[in-house]
């Protein structure tokens, strides 16, 4: 085993490794920009090396200062986390030449699944049911001619894409030519590669994604669904686990499709493979993470099993301690991504100081974070503050502890989507399972009910706390008021007869709640 991890990453995840590795009696390496100096990954590593500016491309996705830290440090291995280099091919090959583990999979393999299009052919050539389209990018000639082959809506995608960036639904010949050279310009900005391709569109999808597991010694497992349909812009929000639909006979297909898909691309280690579910419950292959997910909370709940440590362990060189019949389902776990974003201000990133900070905690909660009261949000990186998990035996214990956990979750100083979250979980086609990709689109073209009543929270103690509160204010006025003689104030005025209203307001609480 290793005695020594670098964590190439920030925020929460870092955090969430580093804990991880303490767990398994390993030393863990922190890196850092200017920016953060005083985070929470920082605080919590056994060691800390500074990389540069706050730029991203000078500090945490500058290869050579990052390799430079692991050669100082002594560092065996660098867990990459999520986004910035965790699946760039070309670190995970500079990690192996200078001799150290890359926790993940292989430059190839990374290659093989990182363009959608050469994924595409590589699955097509499996047997893997995919969305029908092109599999390479073309010009838009042969663009046009497969758009209508396959039949409007078609979606134009780029080939290096993801984010929702190069993407762009078309849904007659005549939105095409514009669609076509701004998802190309939009690809090339993005990600330095203009090749788009085309599929069919598939209305009102549900978006459910499968976590496997492969060693190093040619064993894969799948570790059950996530449902990850409420959508933003194409990002993630709120994931599950299990889906609210997915049945276990489904659940044995998908899986073997998965399995088959990391087979089929030589894959090692912790990955996901993505599906589009259309509303017969027909699915197809999507695309593949080559990554630990943001979501993996909830598949560890459900699970029983520490994704972090069984890639640590399959970096190792160690096989899979159990087999596909020894994963079982327990319960059902929902994650929140709690950002700091402005839901007044159309979710603009919200960065500053916080305040204060009241974490919620009790059964059936778990929370990662990288945030602490007192530390600042950068602007630099992406906003996501903290991940408040739900465990319960059901979908719906699930969904009342996180209703619970939201209500005490308090982040002062920054603005924060906490609301957002308190408006989906009470609503009833969330409580349904109606979800799809334009589910989250809808909800929010509706007016939101007053601040307040969407929490879903029983205010029944809160109203008897307040009426009690007020009953007490009005007995201590009550009693330092100067008396009357008679009905007669002190000043020799007549007593005003007008009824207290806090006192009738206490009274009506009273015989509400009794």
């Amino acid at each position: 085993m290793f005695k020594k991890i670098l964590i190439a990453n920030r925020g929460e995840i870092a955090v969430r490794v580093i804990r991880a590795c303490r767990e398994m009696g390993i030393r863990s390496v922190a890196v850092f920009s200017d920016v953060d100096r005083a985070s929470l990954h920082v605080r919590k590593a056994d060691e800390a090396y500074p990389i540069g500016p706050a730029t991203a491309s000078e500090s945490y996705l500058n290869k050579d200062k990052i390799l430079a830290v692991a050669r100082r440090s002594g560092a065996e291995a660098i867990h990459p986390g999520y986004g910035f280099l965790s699946e760039n091919a070309s670190f995970a090959q500079a990690c192996v030449d200078a001799g150290i583990k890359f926790i993940g999979p292989t430059a190839a393999a990374m290659e093989a699944m990182g363009s959608k299009t050469r994924a595409r052919q590589a699955m097509e050539k499996a047997g893997v049911p995919f969305v029908p389209g092109s599999s390479r990018g073309h010009d838009f000639g042969e663009t046009h001619k497969v758009a209508e082959k396959i039949g409007y809506p078609v979606m134009l995608k780029a080939a290096a894409g993801g984010g929702g960036k190069g993407m762009r639904l078309v849904r007659s010949a005549a939105e095409l030519r514009s669609a076509f050279d701004a998802a190309s310009s939009e690809a090339k900005r993005s990600f330095g590669d203009d090749e788009v391709y085309v599929e069919k569109y598939i209305e009102n999808p549900r978006h459910i994604e499968m976590q496997i597991l492969s060693d190093e010694h040619g064993q894969t497992v799948y570790l059950g669904e996530r449902e990850c349909s409420v959508q933003r812009r194409h990002q993630k929000v709120l994931e599950e686990c299990p889906s609210p639909i997915v049945s276990p006979e489904m659940r044995r297909q998908m899986g073997d499709v998965a399995v088959r898909v990391a087979q089929t691309a030589g894959y090692t280690n912790a990955g996901t493979v993505e599906f589009l579910v259309d509303q017969q419950r027909n699915f197809y292959f999507l695309e593949m993470n080559t990554r630990l997910q943001v979501e993996h909370p909830v598949t560890e709940l459900v699970t029983g099993l520490d994704l972090v440590h069984l890639q640590i362990r399959i970096a190792a060189g160690e096989p899979l301690p159990f087999q596909q019949q020894n994963i079982a389902l327990r319960g059902h776990a929902i994650e929140c991504r709690i950002y700091a974003e402005d839901p007044d201000n159309n979710y603009f990133p919200s960065p500053g100081r916080i305040s204060l900070l009241e974490i919620p905690a009790g059964p059936g909660i778990r929370r990662d974070t990288g945030i602490y009261e007192g530390w600042t949000v950068p602007i630099d990186y992406d906003p996501l503050l903290a991940k408040l998990i739900g465990y319960g035996s059901d979908r719906n214990q699930a969904i009342h502890r996180l209703q619970r956990a939201l209500y005490e979750y308090v982040v002062a100083g920054i603005k924060t989507n906490i609301t957002l979250f308190q408006r989906i979980l009470q609503d009833a086609d969330f409580h349904a399972g109606k979800l799809d990709t334009g589910y989250l689109e809808r909800l929010l073209s509706k007016p939101a009910p007053p601040p307040g009543l969407d929490d879903g929270m029983d205010r029944t103690a809160e109203r008897e706390r307040v009426a009690a509160l007020a009953a007490g204010i009005f007995a201590t006025l009550e009693s330092a008021a100067p008396k009357s003689v008679n009905g007669a104030a002190a000043n020799g005025a007549a007593a005003p007869a007008k009824p207290s209203a806090w006192k009738q307001a206490a009274r009506v609480e009273a015989l509400r709640n009794g």
